[in-house]
């Protein structure tokens, strides 16, 4: 019950947010400022629900170190997203004509923070975090992982392979990035990164969503395979390569701070009469 709770309450926020941000897509600064109040909202309703239903403080959002880990994260999405732009530019599929919009990219920030809060918090924060006790952490990467690939086939132009690109790269990745760090604010700076240096610097297409008018007025051409056709570069193998890399790193750090839950490990505790203690 406590993960219908919990996903009730983030789904509300999300409805909340989602709606307000809708309603003021046309002004910049608005989406900017509601944008940000809805990343904290949701981040603020996850912390209350499972104080709540688990009677403890939600440690992975704990306000202690928060800017530094939300920090880094972002650094490494823009630092993921730039290596595979800087692969396209080299290669020639990449052009930039000028500067773009500022504005746009104001207003962009705002957007991507409330995304990126609401699908981490939604995915990594109640959905893998859960299903990690129950059924280990590869087995709940596998399976939140497909699940948030799936979730991009409602996107405008999405393709199966896209949604197979974004399972790979970003939702294993994320939910290794999470099971590394047991932090939300840093899953969330590397989702907000990424999706902002997409959209907001180098004006790329988002997941098969947007036109979007960055920091940069650019073109891209060339094979889908390389730049991901209309879906956009997270379409693109390099892509899904830097994600496998970054996936690989950030699992290898899981293993070494001892942060792995093993498949039955709540059952065995259980039938051995204890209980299981989980990374937090």
């Amino acid at each position: 019950m406590r993960f219908v709770w919990q996903f009730l309450a983030v789904l509300a926020a999300y409805a909340a947010g989602g709606a307000a941000t809708q309603a003021v897509q046309d002004n910049d600064w608005l989406t900017l400022v509601v944008g940000l109040t809805s990343a904290a909202l949701i981040v603020f309703v996850y912390a209350w629900v499972v104080r709540r239903t688990e009677r403890r403080q939600a440690l992975d959002v704990a306000p202690k170190g928060a800017v530094a880990k939300t920090g880094w994260g972002t650094l490494i999405g823009a630092g993921m997203f730039t290596a595979v732009m800087v692969n396209l530019l080299t290669s020639g599929h990449y052009e930039v004509d000028g500067l773009g919009s500022v504005q746009n990219a104001i207003g962009l920030v705002g957007f991507m923070a409330g995304a990126a809060a609401t699908e981490e918090v939604v995915y990594r924060g109640v959905l893998f975090r859960i299903i990690e006790e129950h059924i280990g952490t590869y087995t709940a990467l596998l399976l939140t992982g497909v699940v948030f690939g799936a979730s991009h086939l409602l996107n405008e132009d999405a393709t199966v392979w896209g949604a197979v690109a974004i399972a790979v790269e970003a939702g294993f990745m994320l939910a290794a990035a999470y099971a590394a760090t047991r932090s939300l604010w840093l899953t969330i700076g590397v989702h907000f990164g990424w999706n902002f240096a997409a959209a907001g610097v180098f004006s790329t297409v988002v997941s098969g969503n947007g036109d979007n008018k960055g920091l940069l007025d650019a073109t891209m051409s060339g094979p889908e395979l390389l730049t991901g056709g209309d879906f956009g570069p997270e379409g693109s193998v390099y892509s899904v390569g830097f994600g496998v890399l970054l996936t690989l790193v950030f699992l290898w750090l899981a293993h070494r701070r001892g942060h792995i839950v093993p498949f039955g490990a709540r059952r065995a505790a259980r039938a051995a009469g204890a209980t299981v203690t989980l990374p937090r």
